[in-house]
């Protein structure tokens, strides 16, 4: 019988924050997974670590990385261009993503899930940057409008940050470091000048101004061990799901075959990192209606053997499980404490 795991990047909510968002949760599925457990456990991640906690947690369920709290890291391009159908094979490669900048005290990028860009604009700034790659011996590939890679071999040493992480922050911190840092941000300031003066920002209220480099790993790194399903997702993790789960529902991912199903739900993603709670809440509605409700019935049916939610925000994790037996322990009020980690 198949276990079904459920990671919710900002499922859990901030200390600050929990207590009034729990008293105006309404999501009593959720409620009984969380309370009716048979495990449950907290973990610490590190607030200065040049990812989120559910991305490292993911690339470690993924066989990409190793301990998310004791090596957290994120080597996802490789396996994100095999899900767009590309084959690297050889050297080192990035996730590339054209972003627009915010230039007020300091430097700023806001959330990219709110950055509209379409293919044709993004095919006419990757052919107007392309030139300037290859002048450098660095290969640059488009894969989709939001989605680029680049190989550069002696950037491998580059210490890179997950856009998320990075997301509303003053960015000069969070910007590549190490040896090759320097070559990075002359290359950076080269494309922001071109990008600048193209027509296809001059037609934008939103110019597409810079670029964010991150997630590198040789391209021999192995492929994704763990089938994957995503919804509401960035393009770049829908890249890593099985083709036919990319924005899945809880029904087809329910009825997909195997021992485990994984997957990653994004519709808190937005509201956690603008901190727009009410927001928030109408999203847990959403998935408690789409995703927690059938979930708890395929336990209760006997569809599924177990449950597992991992629920992070920026300074860890929780990791709760329950199964059909668990559901039995009547004792225990149906509630929301395990989100107040």
């Amino acid at each position: 019988m198949a276990s079904t795991t459920l990671v919710l990047p900002f499922g859990l909510p901030p200390a600050e924050m929990a207590p009034d968002l729990v008293r105006a949760l309404q999501a009593p599925a959720l409620a009984t997974l969380l309370s009716r457990n048979s495990t449950h456990t907290a973990h610490a991640f590190d607030a200065d670590t040049r990812l989120l906690p559910h991305e490292a947690w993911l690339a470690h369920a993924l066989g990409l990385a190793g301990d998310p709290a004791a090596q957290p890291a994120a080597p996802f391009a490789p396996a994100v261009m095999r899900g767009l159908g590309l084959a690297p094979d050889a050297g080192h490669w990035f996730l590339f993503h054209p972003v627009h900048l915010v230039i007020g005290t300091h430097l700023m990028m806001p959330d990219l899930r709110g950055l509209r860009i379409g293919a044709e604009e993004s095919r006419a700034l990757f052919d107007a940057a392309l030139p300037l790659f290859e002048e450098l011996g660095k290969t640059l590939v488009y894969g989709d409008a939001r989605t680029w890679f680049l190989r550069a071999d002696d950037w491998a040493g580059l210490a890179t940050a997950s856009p998320d992480a990075a997301t509303g922050d003053n960015l000069h911190p969070w910007l590549p470091s190490g040896a090759a840092a320097r070559d990075f941000r002359r290359l950076l300031n080269e494309v922001q000048m071109l990008w600048h003066a193209h027509p296809v920002n001059a037609a934008r209220a939103q110019p597409v101004n810079s670029f964010w480099l991150w997630a590198g790993a040789p391209a021999a790194q192995p492929g994704v061990g763990t089938p994957l399903a995503t919804a509401a997702a960035p393009a770049w993790l829908n890249a890593l799901a099985t083709p036919e789960l990319r924005d899945a529902t809880c029904v087809q991912w329910l009825a997909t075959k195997g021992n485990d199903r994984l997957a990653v739900l994004g519709h808190l993603a937005g509201a956690g990192l603008a901190e727009d709670w009410p927001a928030w809440l109408e999203s847990m509605k959403q998935l408690e209606d789409q995703w927690f409700a059938p979930l708890l019935g395929a336990l209760r049916s006997g569809q599924t053997s177990g449950v597992r939610l991992i629920l992070a925000n920026r300074l860890g994790w929780t990791d709760t499980a329950t199964t059909k037996l668990a559901l039995n322990k009547f004792w225990r009020t149906e509630n929301f404490k395990n989100l107040l980690a």
